[in-house]
């Protein structure tokens, strides 16, 4: 049997596992892993629950696409938050999170052997599903900003390419892309016939005023523009496994043809969490975010001491800075005795495609506070140890 192979064997190992092992082995490390945030969902979340038990016939399986009342729901947040007009052309599908409207959306729109062009540092999981699906990531430069080069992007298009891919707010940089750059790539992607596929999970982690902007919202996008949302970040909803995905009208067939076969329907009684929380006062998203906001600041105060050791860009998005470290060390090597020697854990951004260099993720949505102040000194002493050593 150890000669058959499999696809699988050429898709990465999920890092996030790994390096929560090497956590595991050393007790009382402060993880600046994985992605994350500190609080949990609101309230209305969990009263929505009474109203899933209540009723008899919610342990059969419902329709694919997700519960009526949550649709609905969804096309109010659509149109309020996004400018995203659900109509003829367009319509919603409720996901076990973003990264299962991903998959939907490769599997939907492509045939082995077909590209998928990725901007790099890309999410990880983007890759390895378009690994899976038998396809060809296309891997593009950002620039020294981790900012989208559109020229190199149309110049990365070739006939077997079928979706350009963002990310924004970016994960793992944190930045966030502008209004005129994403029409860029979305009307390229309509002048060369192919998919904008938009992953917005960070759509309400904007900081210093920035505006979120959603490519669906661009006029006549609609037929081209697969746009992928989740609850897991802005409502603690990591666990829960509850996204939705705005596609063009005509690759719905082929969207519930996938979901039925992986999931069959989203977590119904999530479904119900979902709708609960949709219904959150505002305040819960403002008070949350505004933390984040606090511990992002603090964070890149600490950061900036290390200057000269580091680059850092200052991104104002997401909850993520991707930090160059300026050294010959093996990035996996240098994360590897941060968490054994320093008892700090980030993510190695050869993770994210990032080989030229020593990069590694900072996430600080899971800290308050008082844990960010104690894991980011760890990690500033662990790299001035370490690497000036």
């Amino acid at each position: 049997m150890e000669s058959l192979t499999s696809r699988m064997q050429a898709v990465q190992s999920p890092i996030i596992p790994v390096v929560g092992e090497l956590i595991k082995n050393s007790p009382g490390t402060i993880s600046l892993g994985q992605g994350v945030v500190f609080y949990n969902p609101p309230h209305e979340a969990i009263e929505f629950l009474a109203k899933f038990l209540a009723e008899p016939a919610n342990n059969l399986y419902k329709s694919v696409e997700g519960i009526p009342p949550l649709l609905t729901a969804l096309v109010g947040k659509l149109q309020a938050f996004n400018g995203i007009e659900i109509n003829q052309e367009n319509c919603i599908v409720v996901t076990a999170g973003s990264n299962m409207g991903f998959m939907n959306a490769i599997l939907a729109i492509t045939n082995p052997g077909d590209e998928i062009i990725l901007n790099t540092p890309y999410y990880f999981n983007h890759e390895m599903a378009i690994a899976m699906a038998g396809c060809r990531s296309v891997l593009v430069a950002t620039d020294e900003n981790y900012q989208l080069r559109k020229e190199a992007i149309a110049q990365a298009i070739t006939p077997k390419t079928r979706a350009v891919v963002t990310i924004s707010p970016n994960n793992p940089t944190g930045v966030v892309y502008s209004e005129a750059v994403l029409r860029q790539v979305n009307q390229i992607c309509a002048n060369r016939s192919i998919y904008h596929i938009s992953d917005e999970a960070y759509e309400y982690f904007t900081y210093n005023g920035i505006k979120h902007i959603s490519p669906g919202a661009f006029g006549n996008s609609s037929e081209y523009t697969i746009s992928l949302y989740s609850l897991s970040k802005a409502y603690g909803f990591a666990s829960w496994r509850i996204g939705y995905m705005v596609i063009p009208k005509h690759l719905l067939v082929a969207v519930k043809k996938v979901q039925d076969t992986i999931l069959i329907c989203p977590p119904v009684i999530s479904q119900y969490a979902a709708l609960g929380a949709l219904q959150a006062k505002e305040e819960y998203l403002k008070s949350n975010i505004g933390a984040i906001a606090q511990v992002r600041q603090l964070v890149l105060d600490s950061l900036n001491r290390l200057q000269g050791l580091c680059s850092i860009i200052p991104a104002n998005g997401a909850f993520y800075f991707l930090l160059k470290v300026h050294t010959q060390m093996d990035a996996f090597e240098l994360v590897k005795r941060l968490i054994q020697e320093h008892k700090v854990a980030v993510i190695p951004g050869t993770t994210f495609g990032m080989d030229d260099g020593c990069y590694l993720r900072v996430a600080y949505g899971a800290l308050q506070k008082e844990t960010v102040k104690e894991g980011i000194e760890r990690l500033v002493q662990g790299l001035e140890t370490i690497v000036r050593s």
